[in-house]
This record gives C-alpha cells, sequence and structure tokens, in this order.
C-alpha cells in the first residue's frame, strides 16, 4: 500500500524530449523512504547494464528486464563482430529474432546518435512490454527506475557535444603525431 504514496509522487518522465524533474539521486532517495529494505536494496542495484550471468533479482519484472537487455547486448557485440569480420560472441539462447533485428538495425545506421537513439526507442518499447499491470506494485518502481536511467542516458547525448568531443579527441591525435 505504501507504494501508492510512492508512485504518485513520481514525475511523468515518458518524453524525452523535456527536461527530466527528477534525478536518479531523489528517485533513489524517494524510494528508500517507502521500501522495504529488500526493496530498497534491489532498487540500489538497479543498471542499464545487466550482470553477464543471470540470477535472481527477487523480482520478474528486473529478471525479464535483465535477461532482454542482456540478450540485446549480446546480439550488438555480434552483429559488430561480424561486420568487423572477427569471431563474434556466441548469443544466449533467450535472444529472439526481434532483438537480432534490433541489433542489426542499430549497427547498420551511419549515425552514432541516431542507432543511440534507436536503441533507446527500442528499449523503451521492451519496458513497456513488461510494464507491470499493477501501476503501484514495487515492480512499477522498478520500471521507473530502469526508464528513468535510460532517459537521463539518452538526454547525454547530442550532436554538438559529440562533435565538441570528435575535434578535441582528433586535434589531440594530430598533436601527438607531430
Amino acid at each position: 500500500m505504501k507504494q501508492y504514496y510512492l508512485v504518485s509522487q513520481l514525475p511523468d518522465i515518458s518524453n524525452a524530449e523535456r527536461s527530466l524533474a527528477i534525478t536518479e539521486s531523489y528517485y533513489r532517495d524517494l524510494c528508500s523512504r517507502f521500501l522495504s529494505k529488500a526493496e530498497t536494496e534491489v532498487l540500489n542495484g538497479l543498471s542499464l547494464v545487466p550482470p553477464k550471468e543471470p540470477f535472481p533479482t527477487g523480482s520478474k519484472f528486473l529478471d525479464a528486464w535483465y535477461e532482454k537487455e542482456r540478450s540485446l547486448r549480446f546480439a550488438l557485440a555480434q552483429v559488430r563482430a561480424q561486420k568487423m569480420k572477427r569471431d563474434a560472441p556466441q548469443v544466449p539462447p533467450s535472444c529472439t529474432a526481434d532483438i537480432m533485428q534490433a541489433a542489426r538495425t542499430a549497427v547498420g545506421m551511419d549515425s552514432p546518435l541516431s542507432a543511440e537513439k534507436f536503441l533507446y526507442e527500442y528499449r523503451t518499447g521492451v519496458l513497456d512490454n513488461l510494464r507491470p499491470l499493477d501501476i503501484f506494485s514495487v515492480d512499477a518502481v522498478y520500471e521507473y527506475g530502469i526508464r528513468l536511467l535510460l532517459t537521463a542516458r539518452i538526454k547525454k547525448f547530442n550532436k554538438e557535444a559529440g562533435t565538441l568531443a570528435y575535434r578535441t579527441m582528433y586535434d589531440s591525435i594530430l598533436g601527438e603525431t607531430i
């Protein structure tokens, strides 16, 4: 029942174009006031990088999310390796055709920014499919956290910052070779 009060305090983050009305640290702090110690430990372990070896988190939602994300990362690694004509890592059996297609599409894009935006959309679609039916459950709180992490991550990508980073790196390489 305490999740009702928690969820009602979480602002909408469904639009990645707007600035976020909540930070990750505020989200974690707010959740720690309403969740049990065990649930807070699970929440503090939330990450966009799933563990390489699956293990039960105590949340059916997180287990499913990490399995999908792990499969996507293995598929991306395989497609990138094949593109560079290198030995490709084996994808897990849970890697479905739609995951492989998403990886091929992302790797095939000319622009890294476009690929990141595509992967963001793909991942949010996966979250939409995995979203718990009970919006006041602890799994809904975890889903919000993953969505917040994804949204904060995509906001860090922009053309100007990427161009500036590229030029800085390029200039430093040229400066070292002269």
